[in-house]
C-alpha cells in the first residue's frame, strides 16, 4: 500500500521543540528555525505551496494575502486563541477552513491579570527597581517607604466573563475582592452565586463603582475602543486597569493622558495597540511608576505552548483524515 503523502504545513514562527518534532514527524513541515517575523512577501511566497498554514497573532493574514493564496491551500491552523489577525470571511470565500486554539491560555492569562493588579498596588517593579538600578539607594525598611495599597476589600470590575474573566474571578474572589462584572449577558446563576458576583448590564456604571479594571473581552468591531475616553474618565481617581486580552480594546492615548493627569491611579498592560511597537509616553509612564508593562506575556508558558502546539496537530489531522477540525471558527462567530 502506498503510503498516503504528508500535508506541507508552513510555519511562520519556532514553536516548542517537541511541537515541532511532532509535527515534522506528522506533517512535511517547514519550520521558521530562528523564528525572525515573516514578511509578507514571505506569507505570500510560503502561500504558493503550503496546503496549511500556521501563523500566529503577530502575523496579519488578510483578504490580500488568502486571495492570491495558491488553490491547494486549504487550511489556516492558527496557534493562537484569538484570530482578529485572520479574515476568516476571506478563507470562508476561499473555501479555506480556519481553525483556533481554545481553552488551553485560560489558566495562564489569568494568574497573569491577578500579577498585574499586584504589581500596580504593590508597586513590586519600582520595589524591585531599586536594588537592580541602584542598591545604595536603599536605606533600609521604613514604615513609610514604599507603600502600596491592600488587596483585599476591594471591588473589581471585568469587562468580559468569558472563560478568562470566570478564572480572574475566582482568584479575585480567593484574594478577597468582591466581584463585579459587565457581559452581554449574565453568566448562569450557580457560577454567580459561587463568586457571589454582581452583574452589570451598564459597563457605564459599573466603571464608576470599582477599584480595579480587568479587561478579558476578546477584539472584535464591537469591542474596538470598548474602554473609550468618555468610560475611562468614568473610573475613579483611586482606581487602575489591568489589560491582558488585547491593545485596541482600550483607547490607549485616551489612557495615557488620564494617567498623566492622575485621574486614573495606575494601569498593568500586557498588551499594547501597536505591537510589538510601544508607545513612547507609555514607556515615560512606567518609569515615573504611574504603569506595569510587560511584553505579551500573558500566555507565556511551556505547558501552554504545548497544549496549543498539541491543538494545531489535531486540527491539521482530522482535517486531512477527512474530518471537521474541533476548533474550526466560522465567520461572524469570533
Amino acid at each position: 500500500m502506498t503510503a498516503r503523502k504528508k500535508p506541507k504545513v508552513y510555519l511562520t514562527r519556532k514553536l516548542p521543540d517537541a511541537v515541532e518534532t511532532r509535527m515534522r514527524e506528522l506533517f512535511d513541515a517547514e519550520l521558521n528555525i530562528d523564528d525572525s517575523p515573516r514578511t509578507r512577501e514571505q506569507l505570500a511566497e510560503a502561500l504558493k505551496t503550503a496546503e496549511v498554514l500556521v501563523p500566529t497573532v503577530t502575523d496579519r493574514i488578510d483578504a490580500g494575502l488568502i486571495e492570491a493564496a495558491g488553490p491547494q491551500l486549504k487550511l489556516i491552523a492558527s496557534f493562537s486563541n484569538g484570530v482578529d489577525h485572520i479574515d476568516v470571511d476571506a478563507a470562508a470565500k476561499r473555501g479555506i477552513t480556519v481553525t483556533n486554539t481554545p481553552n488551553v491560555l485560560t489558566e495562564d492569562t489569568a494568574d497573569m491579570t491577578m500579577v498585574l493588579i499586584f504589581a500596580v498596588l504593590r508597586r513590586l517593579i519600582e520595589g524591585s527597581k531599586v536594588l537592580t538600578d541602584d542598591p545604595s539607594s536603599w536605606a533600609g525598611w521604613s514604615p513609610t517607604w514604599m507603600l502600596g495599597r491592600r488587596i483585599g476589600g476591594r471591588r473589581i470590575g471585568i469587562v468580559g466573563m468569558g472563560r478568562i474573566g470566570t478564572a480572574v474571578a475566582r482568584r479575585a474572589k480567593a484574594f478577597g475582592l468582591s466581584i463585579h462584572y459587565h457581559n452581554r449577558k449574565r453568566v448562569n446563576p450557580a457560577t454567580e452565586e459561587e463568586l457571589e458576583a454582581t452583574y452589570w448590564d451598564s459597563l457605564d456604571q459599573m466603571l464608576a463603582r470599582v477599584d480595579i479594571v480587568s479587561v478579558n473581552c476578546p477584539s472584535t468591531p464591537a469591542t474596538f475602543h470598548l474602554l473609550s475616553a468618555r468610560r475611562l474618565a468614568l473610573m475613579q481617581p483611586s482606581s487602575i486597569i489591568v489589560n491582558t486580552a488585547r491593545g485596541d480594546i482600550i483607547d490607549e492615548d485616551a489612557l495615557i493622558q488620564l494617567l498623566r493627569d492622575g485621574k486614573i491611579a495606575g494601569a498593568g498592560l500586557d498588551v499594547f495597540t501597536n505591537e510589538p511597537l510601544v508607545n513612547p509616553k507609555l514607556l515615560k509612564l512606567a518609569h515615573e511608576g504611574k504603569a506595569v508593562l510587560l511584553p505579551h506575556m500573558g500566555s507565556a508558558t511551556m505547558e501552554g505552548r504545548i497544549d496549543m502546539g498539541d491543538k494545531v496537530i489535531i486540527n491539521i489531522r482530522t482535517y486531512f483524515d477527512g474530518h471537521r477540525p474541533p476548533n474550526r471558527v466560522l465567520p461572524g462567530r469570533l
